[in-house]
């Protein structure tokens, strides 16, 4: 985010004043005064004005936080990105906004590209707007090849929600990352739930059969399939099954669709879940909103399961371990690379490539290097 009220970004730390907070103050960590270049301590006169800096410039944080309570998103949108971009304070800014958090219903949306999941995800936000609940939305779009960020297709898809101040969009680019979400997407979603969300909708660009980072993220992942793209139990088999809470069959009205709920009622007898559920299969055609009431009923059954068995913080503990391992897995890489620099790593790459050192040993030292740094 830069600086902040004049101090380096180094030094900033955040605040926040409600149980659902949108912005932060902030001050600097070394408690410089203000505007001291040429004040002198002892100076009774100078303590004044350094007083009734301090006092004016509070003023000013306290207005700016009144506005962004009244419904202003911009240092939402602010926020958001220092996070996306890891830019200065990012993790700083993570940690104060996470004891907030925790509050709104993640819901995941994934399937294959031309699902349809932009526009059953436009229709669940205008159900849940009628409801009198805010939305916030990431919606994780391919990389452009030539300017590396989101190509903004979803965006596209959902012009008629900019001006509903109860709904938030945001997209994202993959940025090369795999698995169906960006790298951030998980941080962002934090940002947004602290925000006061009453549920994040998190669309995942197009996946194939293992690409599923978003059940590490979400407390209810809906597997999106449509009929009529080729093989319909190669689509739905493996790691996509698997990770389905509820499925959903879009574009339900054309030719195949009782074919596809065959198969899947029929892959759902071969296995069991852990938790008992059985994920219920609802038929939608999501451009007329057909059958999106009914998907939105089985989101509050699958929740209302979840508390009943006790079974919400087991999910969670499950998921944080996997988010765990993977956060742990950014910082050591960090560290790493940090240590290496792009010329020692061709020169240490040169070396492997002559065989004049083994991979193995070489990552095994930089390893203990990284972790006594």
């Amino acid at each position: 985010m830069g600086t902040a009220l004049g101090c380096p970004s180094s030094e900033v730390r955040y605040h926040f004043l409600s149980q659902t907070p949108i912005l932060l103050y902030t001050d600097c960590l070394n408690k410089a005064p203000l505007d001291t270049a040429h004040a002198n301590p002892d100076s009774r006169v100078d303590q004044a004005r350094i007083d009734q800096a301090r006092i004016d410039q509070a003023r000013i944080d306290q207005s700016r936080i009144d506005s962004l309570r009244s419904g202003d998103v911009r240092t939402l949108a602010r926020a958001i990105s220092t996070v996306e971009n890891r830019g200065p304070g990012w993790s700083d800014l993570l940690k104060a906004l996470f004891p907030h958090s925790g509050r709104a219903r993640v819901i995941g949306l994934t399937g294959a590209p031309g699902a349809g999941k932009s526009t059953l995800v436009d229709q669940l936000a205008r159900l849940y707007r009628k409801q009198n609940r805010t939305v916030g939305i990431v919606a994780v779009d391919p990389t452009s090849p030539y300017t590396g960020g989101a190509i903004l297709g979803d965006r596209i898809r959902m012009q008629e929600h900019f001006a509903d101040p109860g709904i938030y969009i945001r997209s994202m680019a993959t940025r090369g990352s795999l698995g169906g979400l960006a790298r951030t997407t998980a941080d962002v979603t934090t940002v947004l739930d602290a925000s006061g969300r009453d549920v994040i909708l998190v669309e995942t660009v197009g996946v194939g059969q293992d690409e599923i980072d978003i059940v590490r993220l979400a407390d209810i992942t809906v597997v999106i399939l449509v009929p009529g793209m080729g093989d319909d139990v190669q689509t739905i088999k493996a790691g996509i099954m698997e990770i389905a809470d509820i499925f959903v069959i879009n574009k339900s009205d054309r030719e195949g669709a009782e074919r596809v709920e065959r198969e899947i009622r029929a892959l759902q007898s071969l296995a069991l879940r852990h938790d008992g559920w059985t994920p219920p299969i609802v038929k939608t055609v999501a451009s007329d909103g057909t059958g999106v009431d009914d998907l939105a009923a089985a989101i509050a059954d699958y929740e209302a399961y979840l508390q009943k068995e006790n079974l919400a913080l087991k999910k969670s503990v499950q998921n944080w371990q996997e988010r765990l391992v993977e956060m742990l897995r950014e910082v050591m890489l960090e560290k790493a690379r940090k240590q290496l620099g792009d010329g020692n790593l061709t020169k240490l790459a040169a070396e492997v490539a002559e065989h004049k050192r083994d991979p193995y040993t070489l990552v095994e030292e930089i390893a203990a290097q990284a972790k006594n740094t």
